[in-house]
């Protein structure tokens, strides 16, 4: 039986967990059994360069912690060695980070994810980390954007030459 003092410290740790949860935009659980030192050291420096917070829990805590937050779908991939990745600022950083670091590692897996207040499989996280960022998504849809106005253009230009008179003065 763990004394109170131990019974205090876990609930304390499930709380702050459950905050974090909370806060989160976006994280991923992923199992990091036989990964070397070096090789972590090297994760955790990419994961804070793309400002997510990266963590070993214990699997009962992190438990707990998800059905207090509304992912208790999440528990089902809550075995073996466990670590988790939230980011409160980027939805796609932590997948972008985890799956590039996964396909580089054999004995590293991606479990499963969060994304918007929803448990989330592998294979949807796997899809997230391929989404272009937000910049690259803005700037294809302005593009796409002005190509349509230039086409209007283009085309109320052609109907006034066609009817004889002359194009509309640009401003």
């Amino acid at each position: 039986m763990p004394s109170q003092q131990v019974l205090q410290a876990k609930q304390e740790l499930v709380a702050g967990l459950t905050e974090k949860l909370n806060a989160a935009k976006a994280g991923v659980i992923v199992d990091y059994s036989g990964i070397t030192v070096a090789d972590d050291t090297a994760l955790r420096r990419s994961l804070r360069e793309a400002g997510v917070e990266y963590s070993v829990v214990k699997n009962t805590l992190l438990g707990r912690a998800a059905d207090n937050a509304g992912l208790g779908d999440l528990k089902e991939v809550l075995q073996g060695t466990t670590a988790i990745a939230i980011s409160t600022e980027d939805e796609l950083a932590p997948a972008k980070v985890l799956c590039e670091y996964a396909e580089k590692h054999d004995n590293f897996k991606v479990k499963a994810g969060f994304f918007e207040g929803k448990a989330v499989s592998a294979e949807t996280v796997k899809e997230l980390s391929k989404v272009p960022p937000r910049e690259v998504l803005l700037a294809m849809f302005l593009g796409g954007l002005n190509a349509t106005v230039a086409g209007l253009a283009r085309a109320l230009n052609a109907v006034a030459e066609k009817q004889g008179g002359e194009a509309p003065a640009e401003a």
